[in-house]
């Protein structure tokens, strides 16, 4: 195929990778023997949880590349960065290979997910050359579940080899051939998202959507009923946005009337075509600036000894703060799901769901799908929105940079499909699926699923750019909408007591709820009818260049043709519409070269096709 892509050479490596995980190199110990390795070298908090630094405090999206053949497996724009490192990535491979005969490694088999269908085996390789790698994998395993016998597949590999120089960080994925490599990188989060990134697209090919979403259950009462009604919540979010906060908030329902919030999943799951979800992690691994008053489930599973932290603040005396992150801004955990607790009254009150899944519509009184943004600027805190607009809030997956923490591009909107960065190949295909999805489940459940948006962000922000020099001031900072009226907008769309409006977003936008009339938060409050019109054909015309974009993606047509149908009735100024949709010209199909000699010596001879059940025989070397 054009470009730097040679599945050939991908395929051999898969094929020659069998015959170096049985080494006597690498270590298969149990998870004490593990827990054992991984203290050792571990500070102590004066909580009692064992806390690790790393060298690498981030996933590297920028050096993440896939390796396959077609528009379904390669980035759809990759930067020339990327490109340099698949070019590469033949040599890089066959020096991986070497190493897995020589260095040493510790092998990890745990399972994801806990259902009846759709169970990936995970097998990870971790270089402990460095003896501190150990947590890695120690880390990594604490989220996943044991393997159980009778629960399917398919079978998943990484290998992590973190003495790589940092000028060849790299993250190698191998969709077709169910494999990740990282290089180069000591964060758990890598080891992390490989898995959860390879289980999405195999759930997608399944007849299952993988989400970037969290998951709970919720159970309020009902204002027009005076029931109570339980639903699935799914909440759709970027990282720092609040999916795993808002997850986890108990939103200020009353216990006492048997109103609750109980959490499944923090961050991946697979939505069926019933409106069940299955869940991925037993445990989660989140960011840790967590405060007491905002976030106390979140905040007593982090303090709880069971914790495993990562490059969290600590004083001489070993305690924890949470929210200091003077050395870092990335500081994460993975707390025991079972030590999410809140406090009422005397007792301790777990909030955890009985099931890391979630049950189908027909056992529910209905399913939310809450996307939440975080903008600075006219974005309403809560708008209520039909099917179709979910799913265009599903396409448009928006958030903004923060001027705390990405000054250079304060105030530029971020938009990635479904708010998810792991989606391998061509996104149009994944707004494709989730419409048909969403369609489905209102024609047979009608008034049972529901569309909400949430802008954690605030209001107000001023932003001025130099036109000579690009720099940004800060003119005035935005007010942040406080946590509790947040609470009381999200319970307020369960309970279904907050009031909608037409708004200038073509959305219905909240005006009030349990906490009082909003008119405080009117725009036109912070802004002129100039300013508030100059922001809305900002956010028209980059929703109409990102649509532009994931069309060449394979978004279809219909889909493309009700986003800027949407778009022309906020567009004040009626721009002339783009021209008519055509799908992407497909390139001409390539034919593998098969007798053409391998790029390196250390690559061996073409052999037969074996089937992929029998690609990675277990070793039969005794558990130790």
């Amino acid at each position: 195929m054009a470009g730097p892509y040679d599945p050939d050479v991908y395929r051999r490596f898969a094929e020659n990778l069998r015959g170096c995980l049985s080494g006597a190199n690498i270590e298969r110990p149990s998870m004490w023997r593990l827990r054992r390795r991984a203290l050792e070298t571990a500070v102590r908090t004066a909580n009692g949880s064992p806390l690790w630094w790393s060298a690498i405090s981030s996933r590297m999206a920028s050096k993440t590349v896939y390796l396959g053949q077609g528009p379904e497996i390669v980035l759809p724009r990759p930067t020339p960065e990327q490109l340099a490192i698949v070019e590469k990535a033949p040599e890089q491979l066959h020096k991986v290979l070497q190493l897995l005969r020589t260095m040493p490694f510790v092998h990890v088999r745990r399972q994801m997910g806990d259902n009846p269908e759709f169970n990936p085996i995970c097998n990870l390789y971790v270089s402990t050359a460095d003896r501190k790698n150990y947590r890695l994998a120690y880390e990594w395993a604490m989220t996943m579940g044991e393997v159980q016998k009778r629960r399917p597949g398919p079978e998943f590999f990484m290998i992590d080899i973190p003495q790589e120089h940092q000028l060849r960080l790299q993250i190698l994925t191998i969709p077709e051939h169910d494999i990740n490599i990282a290089l180069g990188t000591d964060y758990t989060g890598e080891c992390k998202k490989g898995f959860l990134r390879q289980a999405m697209f195999r759930a997608d090919q399944r007849g299952m959507l993988g989400l970037h979403a969290g998951t709970k259950v919720v159970r309020a009462r009902d204002r027009a009923t005076g029931k109570l009604k339980t639903y699935a919540v799914f909440m759709f979010g970027l990282t720092a946005t609040g999916k795993s906060t808002w997850s986890c908030h108990q939103l200020g329902l009353d216990p006492d009337a048997g109103e609750g919030t109980w959490v499944a999943q923090d961050d991946i799951v697979f939505l069926r075509r019933d409106g069940s979800s299955y869940g991925t992690e037993q445990n989660y691994y989140v960011k840790t600036d967590v405060t007491l008053e905002m976030q106390e489930a979140m905040y007593r599973a982090l303090s709880h000894k069971s914790a495993l932290l990562e490059n969290v603040m600590i004083d001489n005396r070993g305690r924890i703060d949470f929210t200091d992150e003077r050395l870092g801004e990335n500081g994460r955990g993975v707390l025991d799901r079972r030590q999410l607790k809140v406090r009422r009254g005397r007792r301790w009150v777990s909030i955890c769901y009985e099931s890391i899944n979630t049950p189908p519509v027909e056992e529910l009184d209905g399913i939310v799908f809450a996307f939440i943004t975080r903008r600075n600027t006219i974005m309403p805190f809560a708008q209520r929105l039909t099917p179709q607009q979910g799913v265009l809030a599903y396409l448009w997956g928006e958030s903004t940079h923060s001027f705390a923490t990405v000054p250079a591009k304060a105030g530029e909107s971020v938009r990635i499909v479904g708010m998810d960065d792991f989606i391998i190949g061509a996104q149009g295909r994944k707004v494709n699926a989730f419409y048909d999805t969403v369609m489905d489940l209102m024609a047979r459940y009608p008034g049972k699923v529901h569309f909400f948006q949430y802008n954690t962000g605030g209001m107000g922000e001023i932003i001025e750019v130099d036109k000579a020099t690009g720099k940004k001031t800060l003119v005035r900072k935005v007010q942040r909408v406080p946590i509790d009226l947040m609470a009381a907008l999200q319970r307020g769309d369960l309970r279904g007591t907050n009031e909608y409006a037409k708004g200038r977003l073509g959305t219905e936008y909240v005006v009030a709820c349990e906490a009082g009339k909003l008119d405080q938060w009117d725009p036109r409050n912070f802004y002129s009818e100039e300013q508030i019109e100059a922001y809305v054909a900002d956010l028209v015309a980059g929703r109409r260049a990102f649509t532009e974009e994931i069309a060449a993606q394979g978004l279809r047509r219909d889909i493309r043709e009700l986003a800027h149908k949407e778009l022309d009735a906020m567009d004040t100024r009626r721009r002339r519409r783009v021209e008519p949709w055509a799908p992407p010209e497909e390139a001409e199909p390539q034919e593998a070269a098969e007798d053409r000699d391998p790029r390196s010596r250390f690559i061996s001879p073409w052999e037969p096709r074996r089937a992929t059940v029998a690609l990675f025989p277990q070793p039969a070397t005794r558990r130790r």
